[in-house]
């Protein structure tokens, strides 16, 4: 996928108004000048910021059209990907969890600056985050899964939506999981990499141990 190829993908999936074409952009620009005083994105992505970030980021959208009402949480937010891309296609309340104090900073600044309204951020690890029944959760190279499972089970109920981009080790991860946790699992397709895919799941909980006889 090229970048010209990228932006004719989010034109088809998504009615990208010229207001919300503009976040995106400005959001790029942001991005790629932010490299230069924290990394925020791998340097070997830049020419392909909105294949790898931006693109790879929306498509978790599609995902999630079975959702119910409530608030999507990102963890791990970092540079705001896939939150801020998320928070620019939609009008979910969407909260990003970050615990890094200059990453935290960057992510108020972008909110601020992109008038996403709708979108906070919550300052410290995911264990600390008070419990709420959220409608999605979405995290992006923030922890294996079982840790990832154990670290946010607080925030979820079983209608809970998992949305989980896990690149080439996704089918590995979820078999590292199946042990401890249960729950209605597939795997997606990644549009940005076909070596990539998406761990979806909901009514996560841990697995019942089996008696000793």
């Amino acid at each position: 996928m090229t970048e010209d190829d990228a932006r004719a993908w989010l034109t088809a999936h998504y009615d990208v108004s010229r207001e919300t074409w503009s976040k995106l952009e400005r959001y790029v620009a942001i991005l790629l000048s932010a490299m230069d005083e924290q990394n925020l994105i791998a340097e070997s992505t830049r020419p392909h910021v909105w294949t790898r970030h931006i693109v790879d980021s929306a498509q978790l959208l599609l995902h999630t059209k079975e959702a119910g009402e409530g608030d999507w949480i990102d963890l791990g937010s970092g540079a705001g990907l896939p939150g801020i891309v998320l928070a620019c296609l939609s009008d979910r309340p969407l909260m990003m969890v970050e615990s890094r104090r200059k990453r935290i900073d960057f992510l108020d600044s972008v909110i601020a600056e992109l008038g996403l309204t709708h979108a906070r951020v919550f300052g410290g690890r995911v264990e600390m985050v008070p419990p709420l029944h959220a409608a999605v959760i979405s995290a992006r190279a923030y922890a294996p899964l079982p840790k990832l499972f154990e670290s946010a089970l607080h925030l979820s109920d079983k209608k809970s939506l998992w949305v989980l981009p896990k690149g080439r080790n996704a089918q590995n991860e979820l078999e590292a999981a199946r042990p401890a946790w249960q729950g209605a699992f597939h795997v997606e397709p990644s549009v940005t990499d076909g070596d990539s895919a998406i761990i979806v799941a909901h009514a996560v909980k841990p697995a019942k141990r089996k008696g000793r006889g």
